[in-house]
C-alpha cells in the first residue's frame, strides 16, 4: 500500500519528545546515540495525513524549534534559506536523536504550560507530510543525521512504510538540530511562520497573568503560547493565551487551528479583566461607547468586560452616567438634565444597568454607578421643597384639599406606611420630570403633592391613590409588583362605588 494515500487522523499537538531517556529512564549518552548509524528506523506511517500541507509540517518543527528554546533557555531558533535554496530551521537546544521519532508521551512538556507541542506525534506527521509533498528532509545534530526513505515494513513484505535513515554526524559537537528543508518554496516557508507571534510584527499593548493584549491590525488573531490557532473578525485586540484551562486544552488536543471561541472566550475575559495599562482600558472604555452606534466589538458583548470598562470609565470620568436606550426614549428630559448638570451619558445594554443598580446596592456612598435611577434618586434626596401649609391654599383649592379623608376612605383608610400629607409648590428642584405631580418619600412617610393638582378633585384624587399605591406596594413606577397593586385598588375602589 502507497505512502501517497495515508489517511489516518493526527492530533497536530503531538511533538518529538526532548528528554534523552531509555526505555528504562536512564539518560542516553552521546556515544550510545551514535552507534548503530546507517541503520533504517520504521516511522510505521503506511499512510499519510491528507488534510495537512506542506506549512502545516514546518509549522510543527517551528513549533519543536520554539519548545526546546524555552526548555533549555539557550539562544533564539533561527529560520534562513541558504546559498542553495534550501531553507533551515535551526535551534540550540540539545539535539534531536532517533528516539524522538516515537510516540511516547512526553512528561516534560505535558508538565510544562508553556510549551506548544505536548505529545510524540506531530514530527512524525510532518515528516510524512513533507514526504508526501517531495520535500527532502535532512535533520543534524551532535546524534546524527536522519533522513528519509521508504522501505519493506519488517517480517512484512507486502507492507511499505517511510523510515527514517540514520546516518554517523561528522560533528559530536554540534549544538541543537538543525533541519534542512530542500524544495520548500519561500510561500509555504512565509506561510508557516505567519501561524506564530513571534515571527509578527504585532505589538503587545499589555501582558497579564493570563496571557497577552495584543494591538489588532484589520483582523484579530488568538495566540496560544504564541501559535494562531483563531481569527476572529470582529474583536477589539489580538491575544495570546499563556494560562491554559482544561476546557481549552481539550479543544487543543483536537486541533490546532480553527479552535471555537467557546474553549477561549473564558481566558480572553480573564485576560481583560486583568488589565491596567491606560491604552488597553482607553480602548475598552472608548469602544463601551459605540453600544448606541452599533460599531461596538464583540468583547464589550460580554457582560462582565462591559461592566469591567464602566468601572474604569467611571474612575477615569467621573461625571459619567450611564443610561439605555429605552432611557433615550421614555425619559429624554433626564438625559436633558444630566448634560445641563455637566455629565456625559454613556448609552449601554439595558440588562447592564440592572447589573450596575445591584453593584449600587452594595457599594458605599458615591461610589455607585450614576445610572437613571441613581441620577434621580440623588435629585430627590437633594430635593428640600417647600411646603405649603393648607391656610395659605386659594379658597377653591381648599375645598379639593378638604377631600382627602374621604378619598382615603375609598380604598380603607390612609395606609399605615403614610404619616403625612403634604402639598408642594413643585416636585423637585430641577424638575427633570416636567410631568411629575406626586411622590412617595418612603425615608420620611410622606406623600407629596404638587399644588396645581388641587385644581380639581378628579386630578388630586388620582395623583394622592396613585402614590398611595406606591406606599402600600413599596415599588416604583412599571413594575409588576406596583401594577399589580395598583389594579387591587382600583378593583377595591370601583367596589365600594358600586355598592
Amino acid at each position: 500500500m502507497s505512502i501517497m494515500n495515508f489517511k489516518r487522523k493526527s492530533n497536530p499537538f503531538f511533538s518529538r519528545e526532548e528528554t534523552h531517556l531509555s526505555n528504562k529512564g536512564e539518560k542516553i549518552t552521546d556515544e550510545k546515540d551514535n552507534i548503530n548509524m546507517d541503520k533504517s528506523f520504521d516511522l510505521n506511517i503506511e499512510k499519510i495525513l491528507e488534510n495537512w500541507e506542506v506549512y502545516h509540517a514546518i509549522r510543527e518543527i517551528i513549533a519543536n524549534a520554539l519548545d526546546e528554546q524555552t526548555i533549555t533557555g539557550t539562544e533564539d531558533i533561527k529560520i534562513y534559506k541558504s546559498k542553495d535554496g534550501c531553507w533551515h530551521v535551526v535551534d540550540y537546544g540539545r539535539g534531536l536523536n532517533y528516539h524522538h521519532l516515537t510516540q511516547n508521551e512526553n512528561v516534560e512538556k505535558l508538565n510544562n504550560e508553556k510549551l506548544i507541542g505536548r505529545f510524540g506525534v506531530g514530527l512524525k506527521d510532518a515528516l510524512a507530510t513533507l514526504y508526501r509533498h517531495g520535500i527532502n528532509v535532512k535533520i543534524t545534530s551532535k546524534f546524527g543525521v536522519i533522513t528519509l526513505k521508504q522501505a519493506l515494513k519488517i517480517g512484512f513484505d507486502d507492507i511499505i512504510t517511510l523510515h527514517a535513515k540514520i546516518s554517523k554526524t561528522n560533528n559530536s559537537n554540534a549544538l541543537g538540530t538543525d533541519f534542512c528543508l530542500e524544495g520548500c518554496s519561500d510561500e509555504d516557508m512565509e506561510k508557516a511562520k505567519s501561524l506564530f507571534l513571534k515571527f509578527s510584527n504585532n505589538k503587545i499593548l499589555e501582558q497579564t497573568i493570563n496571557g497577552q493584549v495584543i494591538k489588532n491590525n484589520n483582523i484579530s488573531y488568538i495566540y496560544i503560547n504564541g501559535v494562531k490557532v483563531a481569527e476572529e473578525s470582529n474583536f477589539l485586540f489580538s491575544y495570546n493565551i499563556t494560562s491554559l484551562s482544561t476546557k481549552l486544552k481539550r479543544a487543543l488536543n483536537r486541533e490546532r487551528t480553527n479552535v471555537g471561541r467557546t474553549a477561549y472566550a473564558e481566558r480572553i475575559k480573564a485576560i481583560l479583566l486583568e488589565c491596567k495599562s491606560d491604552i488597553v482600558i482607553n480602548d475598552l472604555i472608548d469602544d463601551l461607547q459605540q453600544f448606541g452606534s452599533g460599531l461596538k466589538h464583540d468583547e464589550l458583548n460580554w457582560q462582565d468586560i462591559q461592566l469591567y470598562a464602566s468601572q474604569q470609565l467611571k474612575v477615569l470620568c467621573a461625571n459619567s452616567t450611564f443610561i439605555t436606550p429605552e432611557d433615550l426614549m421614555q425619559a429624554p428630559n433626564i438625559i436633558d438634565k444630566m448634560e445641563r448638570s455637566g455629565y456625559n451619558p454613556v448609552i449601554i445594554p439595558s440588562n447592564l444597568v440592572e447589573k450596575m443598580e445591584d453593584y449600587n446596592k452594595e457599594v458605599s456612598d458615591g461610589e455607585e454607578f450614576i445610572t437613571t435611577e441613581q441620577f434621580v434618586q440623588n435629585e430627590r434626596s437633594e430635593f428640600n421643597p417647600i411646603i405649603i401649609h393648607p391656610n395659605e391654599l386659594a379658597a377653591d383649592e381648599k375645598i379639593v384639599y378638604s377631600k382627602t379623608a374621604q378619598i382615603l376612605d375609598l380604598i380603607g383608610g390612609l395606609p399605615q406606611q403614610v404619616k403625612k400629607i403634604r402639598i408642594t409648590e413643585n416636585i423637585f428642584d430641577s424638575e427633570i420630570y416636567f410631568g411629575t405631580v406626586g411622590l412617595w418619600q418612603p425615608e420620611k412617610n410622606r406623600i407629596l403633592i404638587k399644588r396645581s393638582q388641587l385644581c380639581t378633585i378628579d386630578k388630586y384624587a388620582g395623583t394622592l391613590l396613585h402614590e398611595c399605591v406606591h406606599a402600600l406596594s413599596g415599588f416604583d413606577d412599571v413594575s409588576r409588583d406596583f401594577e399589580s397593586k395598583l389594579t387591587d385598588v382600583i378593583g377595591t375602589l370601583v367596589y365600594k362605588l358600586i355598592k
